[in-house]
């Protein structure tokens, strides 16, 4: 008779009871972002989302799905986790936007090596506290173990956000014009790109994340999440006709904006027309990055940019403004071929 003891989920490093334990805990944070349209609750193996007719006559749904990438990494580090949640609604949130459609709803998948109910659950705090910014209701997720995968202390992270726009309200670039104007919204920091980069600096400098920089630390400037513009674009969109607008992500300021441009456009950008966070200037002389890599791999300051007409320039700059943004007109569109101008 065999004497060896019989093999559980757990003995491979899956913990089923610290899976459901987290579900119990999260659960307020999810009820904390119900909207109109949820049915249900978390637990099932979908989430349901009501869409009431009568709003739109055209409506089409728009769908983002991203991550924040190598920023973990300074999260775990520094055992910080509360906001990393925030910066993954707003990657996913702001795309949607930008194309006119309001977020509706969001998941999320968190996978890692061990399940360590505390850190999930400061994430998905993060998470919830993102979707409330952005008005999207957290409606489901995925929780995954994959010891062999991941190493711990380490855990990844990926969103879904679906929203929903007026197929003749779509916003998609076509419409910019030569005589438009560029009003750029300031960004929070370096938002969730470039953290390859930044964290290569780091540790050239000698510097580690807790070192003392600017009124905190390096690692506390770096951390700050990625911030979310949705409610104001919104609201701009009721304001004014909007061209354009672009999510700046990866790739800076200089390939984000190409993208929505028409081929017979192109955009001067003014850099003296905002100011640029102190983080950047540490960034630069770090790495002595030229000026043309600093735009393609940063926001630089900008996180998101809108392209109106200019006879409703002040217009937007004002509703902006109201809803909290800080709000500066930074450049305008001429005749061209699809080019970005951004003077060193």
């Amino acid at each position: 008779m065999s004497t060896k003891k019989p093999a559980t989920y757990s003995d491979a490093g899956v913990d089923i009871d610290a899976g459901n334990e987290l579900i119990e805990r999260i659960k307020p944070l999810v009820e904390s972002t119900r909207r109109d349209g949820v049915l249900g609750g978390i637990g099932g193996f979908g989430g349901l989302f009501e869409l009431a007719g009568g709003r739109y006559q055209q409506p089409v749904l728009v769908a983002g799905a991203d991550g924040v990438g190598t920023k973990l990494k300074l999260a775990i580090e520094l055992d910080l986790h509360n906001t990393v949640g925030i910066d993954l609604v707003a990657m996913c949130a702001n795309d949607v936007v930008v194309q006119g459609a309001e977020p509706l709803f969001f998941l999320d998948y968190y996978g890692c090596a061990r399940l360590d109910t505390t850190v999930a659950a400061s994430v998905i705090e993060g998470i919830a506290e993102g979707c409330r910014q952005a008005g999207a209701a957290l409606l489901g997720g995925e929780t995954a173990e994959l010891p062999g995968m991941y190493q711990e202390p380490d855990y990844d992270l990926a969103g879904f956000c679906v929203g929903i726009a007026e197929k003749d309200a779509l916003i998609d670039g076509s419409m910019i014009s030569a005589g438009d104007r560029l009003v750029g919204l300031a960004s929070s920091g370096p938002h969730s790109n470039g953290y390859s980069l930044i964290r290569r600096l780091l540790a050239d400098s000698g510097k580690s994340a807790d070192s003392s920089w600017n009124g905190s630390t390096l690692g506390q400037q770096l951390l700050v999440p990625t911030r979310i513009y949705v409610q104001a674009i919104l609201k701009l969109l009721d304001a004014c006709p909007v061209h354009g607008i672009a999510h700046i992500t990866g790739g800076g300021l200089s390939d984000n904006l190409a993208r929505i441009l028409p081929p017979s456009i192109d955009v001067h950008l003014e850099p003296t027309a905002w100011q640029r966070p102190r983080i950047f200037d540490w960034l630069q002389d770090q790495g002595q990055i030229e000026a043309r890599e600093m735009y393609r791999t940063f926001n630089c300051g900008i996180g998101m940019v809108v392209i109106v007409p200019e006879h409703c320039v002040d217009e937007a700059v004002a509703s902006l403004t109201n809803e909290g943004e800080t709000a500066s007109i930074i450049g305008e569109a001429v005749a061209g071929s699809g080019q970005v101008h951004i003077p060193s």
